[in-house]
């Protein structure tokens, strides 16, 4: 019996170690386990808060960067838009400013009166208008014609001859340009190619300049 009470006793020990063994055990792996969970989670959260922050910073820089891009291309937009509306008006300007040359010209050529023949048989018709009108100046004071091809006088009776005639002042010859006696000056001109041949009268008006009063269409150049 004695022997029997001391085996039972050595057998409770023995349990109680092996019990206390695997207690300890899983509690020692418990506390490792919560050691290595926190130790992720402290370290970790670092850098997956790290990681969102880059990302963000590299949206928003190419969310930036995306909006200057539309800005740039609104202002490009903006001027191309603008130069539109400056070309529209101008062709506009241009477009009135030779519907009104034209009524003017219309106007002239309703007034114009043809006559055959002229001053000399060189004459072919003669053409006056009452419509024409002197050319401007920009010459003050007292005037006093001058036949000098480099004075400002000799340029605005070329002026005045061409506007009488069409023939652009490029594209003219001067035969002669004198004295027509007061205040009036006589020209003859022609195209380059001498396909177009005028005599051509013109009066001077104080404050206005040279104005066209009489042209004849030559056969000829004497």
């Amino acid at each position: 019996m004695k022997g029997n009470s001391r085996e039972s006793r050595f057998g409770k020990r023995e349990k109680r170690k092996k019990t206390n063994i695997i207690l300890n055990s899983l509690i020692a792996l418990v506390i490792v386990l919560i050691i290595v969970v926190s130790a992720k989670i402290f370290f970790g959260g670092n850098n997956d808060q790290a990681v969102p922050a880059d990302e963000q910073t590299a949206s928003e820089s190419k969310q930036n960067e995306s909006n200057r891009e539309d800005q740039d291309n609104d202002i490009e937009q903006d001027k191309s838009k603008d130069k539109e509306k400056a070309d529209k008006e101008s062709d506009k300007e241009d477009k009135k400013a030779e519907e009104n040359k034209a009524e003017d010209e219309s106007e002239e050529d309703k007034e114009q009166v043809v006559t055959e023949g002229g001053s000399g048989p060189d004459v072919e018709k003669t053409i006056e208008n009452p419509a024409w009108k002197p050319v401007g100046t920009s010459q003050s004071g007292e005037h006093t014609a001058v036949y000098d091809q480099n004075h400002v006088d000799w340029q605005e009776m070329l002026s005045a001859i061409s506007y009488a005639t069409g023939i652009e002042q490029g594209n003219m010859t001067v035969w002669f340009l004198g004295n027509n006696g007061p205040n009036s000056s006589v020209g003859t001109i022609s195209t380059k190619d001498k396909s177009e041949k005028y005599r051509v009268y013109i009066d001077w008006v104080d404050g206005e300049g040279w104005k066209p009063s009489k042209v004849e269409v030559l056969n000829e150049i004497n």
